[in-house]
């Protein structure tokens, strides 16, 4: 499946699971590991949790193969690595702790245009 197609899986399932401050960063060029990083955050364990777990129900539906999973709602963290696309899903601390956002500044974010294309 194409990459912005998965991008707008994974925008509809932070949607409907009222994950903030989504971002998607275009880092093609900018490093090897991915086309892409989403960046989400959620206000507390449970609904990092529930971000993560929507996400991965959509894939899933998708029959999207899932390359890796890291980490948990309980460390504030949840890394799903997709190949192409990676996204993060953060409690709210842990998303300014590590500032990927302020990190990867130089990306081109994309967010925009998927919502743009949604709307067409």
């Amino acid at each position: 499946m194409e990459s912005k197609k998965i991008l707008d899986l994974i925008a509809k399932a932070v949607e409907e699971h009222k994950g903030n401050n989504l971002e998607i960063l275009d880092v093609t060029g900018l490093t090897v590991v991915a086309d892409y990083f989403v960046i989400v955050s959620g206000n507390s364990k449970l609904h990092v949790d529930a971000i993560a777990r929507g996400i991965l129900d959509e894939i899933e539906i998708n029959n999207i193969p899932v390359k890796s999973r890291e980490g948990n709602a309980e460390g504030g963290w949840v890394l799903i690595d997709l190949a192409d696309i990676i996204v993060h899903v953060f409690s709210d601390e842990k998303r300014e702790y590590y500032g990927l956002g302020k990190l990867w500044q130089d990306a081109p974010r994309v967010i925009e245009e998927l919502k743009s294309e949604q709307s067409i």
